[in-house]
Formats: structure tokens, sequence, C-alpha cells
């Protein structure tokens, strides 16, 4: 005879066993900050870290003998990038289940319908043609490399729009042409440079970097990641209907075409700043989603 099992007891159980994993995952992510922050040419102590930030959070005084450039080197190289690393990878992330949703395919992620490629190539123009001009807490590349990957979104969107509605495997066909045609076009403005430099600092942005970064570029892509993020999550009980069918989650009510537009726009949008100021990072978008789904659940 089988034991039957209470559902409220099962349910406890789950609800117990997610705030673990929370619990555990915010431990590895304060220990990896700490480390990251820690590590460098200059090395100070994790728990030297933790009370430097802590110090400035109570206006506390730090040791005598401490040195003070440790404070300098924290709060104005590391610490600014451990944040902006943190930003960056959470909205791969959420870009990524956006896409692997709307899709319904595992596989996607948030570069799959051009928007690194779109960056690039706009970074590559910055870089080719020499901008030097700066708004908003970014420079020159990270800004064409915003337009450019919001415009080559745009693009895609355009071209898939068949009879008033966006097929998904027509924006999947549009992304992988038009990111094919951005990628050659950035190759050949790589080639063609007028130095060695220009092509080397190209590849160093396509290949991703946080070495510069930088409280201005926190403030910069934080509107835009924070705007993407409330979209994402209005929407997230309908990105679990979507993720079925969408002539099921059209008979239940929802505007798909609307609601996929504005998600698309959404994860696209945060994805375009993040990728502003980081460059091209993969393989984040892709497999944190699924680790995500393994321990937290579907």
């Amino acid at each position: 005879m089988g034991v039957r099992t209470d559902p409220q007891a099962r349910k406890t159980r789950s609800l117990s066993g997610r705030l673990t994993a929370l619990a555990v995952a915010a431990l590895a992510l304060f220990t990896v900050a700490a480390v990251g922050a820690a590590w460098g040419s200059v090395y100070i102590p994790p728990m030297a870290v933790v009370r430097l930030c802590w110090a400035r959070l109570t206006r506390g005084a730090l040791p005598a003998d401490w040195p003070r450039s440790w404070e300098t080197i924290l709060f104005q190289i590391r610490i600014p990038r451990v944040v902006l690393g943190g930003l960056v990878g959470m909205t791969l992330a959420v870009a990524g289940a956006v896409y692997q949703a709307l899709f319904r395919n595992p596989l996607a992620d948030p570069y799959l319908i051009g928007v690194s490629s779109g960056a690039s190539f706009g970074a590559t123009v910055a870089i080719y043609f020499v901008w030097r001009f700066a708004w908003g807490g970014l420079n020159a590349i990270s800004l064409a490399a915003f337009a450019g990957a919001l415009l080559a979104t745009a693009a895609i969107y355009g071209l898939a729009r068949v009879g008033g509605r966006t097929p998904v495997t027509t924006l999947i066909l549009a992304g992988v042409a038009l990111g094919a045609l951005l990628s050659s076009g950035t190759t050949f403005l790589m080639f063609t440079a007028r130095d060695a430099f220009s092509t080397i600092h190209a590849l160093g942005w396509l290949m991703g970097s946080l070495a510069l970064a930088n409280w201005d570029e926190v403030r910069a892509i934080l509107p835009y990641l924070l705007l993407g993020f409330s979209v994402v999550g209005w929407h997230a009980h309908t990105l679990n209907v979507l993720q079925l069918d969408e002539d099921q989650a059209q008979a239940l009510g929802i505007a798909v075409e609307r609601v996929k537009g504005i998600l698309i726009l959404a994860a696209s949008l945060a994805t375009a700043a993040a990728v502003s100021v980081s460059g091209v990072i993969g393989f984040v978008g892709l497999v944190v989603p699924h680790i995500v789904r393994l321990i937290w659940g579907p």
C-alpha cells in the first residue's frame, strides 16, 4: 500500500528547498564579489574588503595601519567592475530566459536576433572613424554599440513581420541573416582599418571586457536594465503561457503579437545596454536560465 503525501507538505518542502537554494546562491554571490574585489595586482584580503565596505556604509573609522590606497582601488576600480559584471550577467540571463520562452527553443540566447552583431558593428564603426564624443556617462564606442544593437533588433523585427504577425521562425531566420551581414561588415572594417591599433582595439571589444568599468557606466545603463526587468517581471505569467503555444495563448485572451513585441523590445533594450559597456560576452545568457530552472524549477 503506497504512502500518501500531503500536497501541502510537498508544497512546504518545495518552498523550503527553493529558499535554501536562494540563500546558497546569495552566499555564493557575496563570496565571489568579495574575492573579485580582493584579487588584482594589489591584493586586498577579502575580510578587509568587507570591512572597508562596512566602514563606507556606516562612515566608520579604518585601522590606522591599513594602506590608504586600498580604499581608492576598491571603490574606484574594483567594486564598479564587480557591480557592472553582476548587472551584465543578470541582464544576459534574464534576456536569455525571455528568448527561450518566446521562441520555445532551449538553445536561444540574447544574441539570437542580432543584438550582438549590431552592437559589434556599431562599436567597430566608432573605432574605425575614431569617434571621441561622450554622452550620459558613455563614450562614443558604447553609444555606437547601444545604437547599433537597437537598430539591428528593430530592423530584424520589421523584416520578420508577415501580414501583421511575427512568426518565430521568420524572426530567427531574419536575425541569423542580418547578423551574418553585420558580422561581415565588422570584419571588413577591422581588415581595412588605418592602423593595427584600431584592429586590436576592435578585437578587444569584441572579446568582451570589464577592465575599464566605472561608476558612470553603471549609472548610465541602470535605467535601461530596470525598465527591461520591470517589463519582463510584469509579463512573467504570460511568458509561461507563451511557452506552450501561441494559439493556446491567443485563445486564453492574450494579445500574443503585442506581448511578444513588448517582451522582445524590453529584453533587447536591456541586452543592448549591457553589451554596450561590456562587449560581447557569450554563454551566460544561454546556460544560466537552464541552471536556474534545475535549481528553482520551471
